[in-house]
């Protein structure tokens, strides 16, 4: 039943973005609402507040790499701090000049964390032979949304790349009993980017009653998200998980 359930949301996702016309990419993105330059930085804290992106990407390749065989979808978990680890370069490259062009050295990586959650999710029991092909699988599509958006000015699939696993994290943690363990670090992580891409809306709005922008709260709160994940590794080798 949970397999038809998860089949139907994709189903669904594909459907809806179908019957969608193509989605260009509204140039108004661009114009944040935090423009200080400080320590001679444009966009300062909008590019600073990618730091936490930089050292979790880093906290979790590493304790997955030490923990490999403790850690269900190691090879996916691998790839999802590496896509953090790379949003933090790419997102700050974009910052310094928001623009279209620098825009994709923000999404490729986050492509790369998105579709390795959503493998991770589907492969956790599965062999090591048969993760790597979903990852495979599962990347070159995030990688094609990219080119998609790029050369057919459409950003259908890569909304299909993002919203995924934003759909399934929640599901899962539900339906899937060998992940109550960590349950309550997925509903963290789903809670957190959800809240992200809240005040991600209201960018402007926040930026004149607080200190900082929305876009610079989302990018604490999606590192929190993340963080969330960084936990869960842990929690899978103190647990020793194992495989069916």
């Amino acid at each position: 039943m949970k397999n038809l359930i998860y089949l139907l949301i994709l189903v669904a996702e594909i459907i809806g973005l179908a019957l969608t016309d193509p989605i260009a990419q509204n140039t108004d993105f661009h114009n944040f609402a935090d423009d200080r330059t400080i320590l001679g930085i444009k966009n300062f804290w909008d590019v600073a507040s990618n730091i936490p992106f930089l050292i979790i990407g880093f906290l979790g390749m590493v304790y997955v790499l030490r923990n490999f065989k403790s850690i269900p979808s190691a090879y996916c978990w691998f790839m999802v701090f590496v896509g953090v680890f790379l949003v933090a370069p790419g997102s700050s490259y974009y910052h310094l000049a928001p623009v279209n062009w620098t825009l994709i050295w923000d999404r490729l990586p986050m492509t790369i964390g998105f579709m390795a959650i959503t493998s991770a999710l589907f492969s956790y029991k599965m062999g090591k032979k048969e993760e790597l092909i979903l990852l495979t699988f599962c990347l070159t599509l995030g990688f094609f949304s990219i080119w998609y958006w790029v050369y057919m000015d459409d950003l259908r699939v890569y909304i299909f790349v993002q919203l995924t696993p934003i759909l399934l994290v929640p599901i899962f943690a539900f339906l899937e009993k060998d992940l109550k363990i960590v349950r309550k670090y997925l509903l963290g992580a789903f809670i957190l980017y959800f809240l992200a891409k809240v005040v991600e809306k209201y960018d402007l709005d926040i930026y004149q009653n607080f200190l900082l922008s929305g876009h610079t709260i989302k990018h604490l709160l999606s590192a929190g998200a993340v963080y969330c994940f960084y936990k869960m590794c842990i929690c899978f080798k103190e647990q020793h998980f194992q495989r069916n």
